[in-house]
């Protein structure tokens, strides 16, 4: 398993160097645009529009825009100067919470953690005080460049990192539109929901919930295959060099060519001075 992160876990006087490994993967299906006319996969190009050109790696800078077009530029040595410095410091886990007075709602993603090289001892330490208490532990942390909320907790014999939001990243409730204060339901209503209710609930299987919209696709993806149902992207030609983008080139090739084409115009003859006038100049 890819380790994503190296640090060290800390509570109170404990330290627990720990590797961390993502606990969940994205099975989506990636699907790629092609146009439709000869079935080749469009690029995606990051061009200036002020220059009117694309744009290399190189050539861009972070920035924070403040106000409509207006923008701070952000130094990359600053960026790294500001992470390193809170990379570079322990985890420490501030407080120590019951899991179920945090709401789904703050969850966002899991990863696994192993001890490192000397970690086992305090690792299992960590996990049974955890186990016994029945607490998780609050810390902050820096993962990809984002100093992340996280939740410190035993899932199946392991600690698990889960990345929880910010309370200024989850928006206001009160702002859910048609949302209706109150709705009145007649009793018998209520009490046939309820039985509903009591009549699905079971011990939860993770197991037998599918994702039957990817089955199919993938089905019907490998249907098409067998049928040779294909297709392949034609090889790209680097174009030939005409058009406006090459408009000074050209102009500048047909003032060269001109140039030489061009017959050296003739030099005019040197006119014989006449002594006539010399003699009357000296007066001789």
């Amino acid at each position: 398993m890819h380790t994503m992160w190296k640090g060290t876990i800390s509570f109170g006087l404990v330290n627990i160097p720990v590797k961390m490994h993502a606990a969940t993967e994205n099975k989506d299906v990636k699907l790629r645009q092609l146009h439709k006319e000869c079935e080749s996969p469009i690029k995606y190009e990051k061009v200036c529009p002020v220059c009117d050109r694309e744009i290399e790696n190189d050539e861009i800078v972070k920035a924070y825009e403040y106000a409509k077009n207006k923008f701070v530029i952000l130094d990359e040595e600053e960026l790294k100067a500001l992470q390193k410095e809170q990379g570079d410091k322990a985890v420490e886990i501030m407080d120590f919470v019951k899991l179920e007075e945090i709401d789904p709602i703050y969850f966002e993603k899991s990863y696994y953690l192993s001890p490192n090289d000397g970690g086992s001892k305090a690792y299992g330490l960590l996990r049974t005080a955890l186990k016994d208490t029945g607490k998780i532990g609050i810390a902050k942390m820096m993962i990809r460049s984002k100093e992340q909320l996280a939740v410190i907790r035993v899932y199946e014999n392991t600690l698990v990192v889960e990345t929880i939001h910010y309370p200024d990243e989850v928006r206001d409730v009160q702002e859910v539109p048609n949302v209706p204060e109150k709705v009145e339901t007649a009793k018998k209503e209520i009490d046939t929901a309820k039985m509903l209710i009591d009549q699905l609930t079971t011990e939860f299987e993770p197991e037998k919930y599918t994702d039957e919209y990817r089955t199919a696709l993938l089905e019907l993806i490998e249907q098409k295959k067998n049928n040779e149902e294909i297709t392949t992207a034609k090889d790209v030609k680097p174009k030939a060099p005409t058009g406006a983008d090459n408009l000074m080139d050209a102009l500048q090739a047909s003032l060269d060519k001109a140039k030489k084409e061009k017959p050296k115009p003739k030099q005019p003859q040197k006119k014989k001075k006449k002594t006539t006038s010399r003699k009357k100049q000296t007066g001789t």
